[in-house]
């Protein structure tokens, strides 16, 4: 009787520590996206007086003037030119890699695997100067392609990483039964592992798409022509000589981070079960 109780306790106290440190984690990040919507709704004296509070007159015009200009939904779009294209080639062309050192032994298969995952070493950052080099040379400046070819680069390593545990983890029955039938990789890549790994697709998608929606120094590096700039390039508009005019720039940075909030909350099963499906076994 004792021991049940004490587990009873012991159990009751656990579940209490996991709903405070819920309820923190979820204030930490709420807190922010909050306080930034708020700040959009305020002027700027409102803002500088009061940072945190309810905005003691709501200034909609704030919202309503970038949805109703024109500069937003052209960064918009070319926002989503990127992150689609980023997106595109880095499932189709890490999906592919993984496979091959899944499935495929040949000779140095593991200092190319390696090789591939030396780049989570490394942030962009530290490659921007050869990087704006080589794009030059490429005469790819001032153009997607030269945001999007580096941002496929840097995100390959764990893209490759977690296609290639996510197909390790699936049935090695499924891949000898295909083989006896007279299935070869290619078959057996498009009709048979494709299908049964859309929830580690929907995984890469989403942490791809965040990542170049998300973007600052490679294109700040990469475009120099308003026409094409993305979102994140925009808030630089609300900078001025003297002064910035923040209540714009948070009411500017609420409208372009809803995308991907709504796009994860919409896909957060998938993502789970993608991370989580290549765990057992590596």
């Amino acid at each position: 009787m004792t021991e049940t109780g004490s587990s009873i306790r012991m159990s009751a106290g656990t579940k209490v520590y996991l709903y405070v440190s819920l309820t923190i984690i979820a204030a930490v990040v709420v807190v922010p996206l909050l306080t930034t919507a708020l700040g959009g709704f305020k002027t700027l004296g409102d803002l500088r007086i009061n940072p945190f509070g309810l905005p003691a007159e709501w200034q909609w015009s704030n919202y309503t003037d970038i949805l109703f200009g024109d500069r937003y939904w052209r960064q918009m779009m070319n926002s989503l030119i990127i992150a689609t294209l980023t997106v595109f080639l880095t499932v189709s062309v890490a999906a592919m890699a993984a496979f091959t050192f899944a499935h495929v032994r040949f000779f140095g298969s593991n200092f190319l695997l390696n090789y591939f995952l030396i780049g989570l070493m490394f942030p962009a950052a530290t490659a921007i100067l050869p990087l704006f080099i080589r794009i030059r040379d490429l005469g790819l400046l001032n153009t997607y392609w030269g945001v999007v070819l580096p941002q496929v680069a840097f995100g390959l390593g764990m893209s490759i990483l977690l296609f290639r545990n996510y197909f390790r983890n699936l049935p090695e029955e499924l891949f000898q039964a295909a083989f006896v039938d007279g299935c070869g990789y290619m078959r057996f890549f498009w009709h048979v592992t494709l299908p049964l790994s859309r929830p580690i697709i929907a995984t890469v998608a989403i942490v791809s798409f965040v990542a170049s929606w998300n973007s600052y120094i490679l294109p700040l590096i990469m475009l120099n022509s308003e026409s094409i700039y993305p979102w994140p390039l925009g808030i630089m508009v609300y900078r001025g000589e003297f002064g910035t005019e923040w209540q714009l720039v948070l009411a500017f940075i609420t409208l372009t981070i809803l995308p991907t909030i709504i796009v994860f909350f919409l896909a957060q099963k998938h993502i789970i079960a993608g991370l989580t499906a290549g765990a057992v076994k590596s």
